[in-house]
């Protein structure tokens, strides 16, 4: 199936991080989205607003939007709309499980480094939290749409 050019736009913004852009661009074809695709595209959107909170230093807002997207496009696996699902769901998965684990203070640091994500250069977010900023970067990344080829 090849996807709308509006789709095809807002998995570019998602891509490149503008969230907020992805965002105005998901929810115009969402919508308008036949039934059976609405979660779908609300869970893809549901992403990028988290995304956008984790950005803004929102932890409570990344957290909530995440596990909603999760739960909203876990059944659209392995694959859907050209959209490796699974590949999303992973690593929004992941990240919500690693927000988990933050306090709210810890969420700027955290966020940055995730962008940049080198290893060597990544300190303890805290010295009192058993887990360090490295090892929760370690185990996630921010999302990113890969797209299937058809069979």
């Amino acid at each position: 199936m090849v996807a709308s050019p509006e789709f095809e736009r807002g998995i570019a913004e998602f891509n490149q991080q503008q969230f907020y852009a992805c965002h105005d661009t998901l929810e115009a074809i969402w919508i308008d989205a036949p039934e059976a695709d609405k979660r779908f595209y609300q869970g893809i959107l549901q992403v990028a607003v988290g995304c956008y909170h984790l950005s803004n230093d929102n932890l409570r807002g990344a957290i909530i939007l995440l596990g909603e997207a999760v739960r909203r496009l876990w059944d659209y696996q392995p694959d859907y709309e050209g959209v490796d699902v699974e590949q999303l769901l992973g690593q929004a998965n992941n990240l919500l499980q690693a927000l988990q684990q933050l306090k709210p203070e810890q969420t700027r640091d955290f966020f940055q480094q995730l962008q940049h994500k080198h290893p060597k250069q990544q300190a303890k977010i805290t010295e009192d939290n058993s887990e360090s900023s490295e090892d929760l970067i370690a185990s996630c990344q921010i999302p990113y749409i890969n797209k299937v080829r058809s069979k």
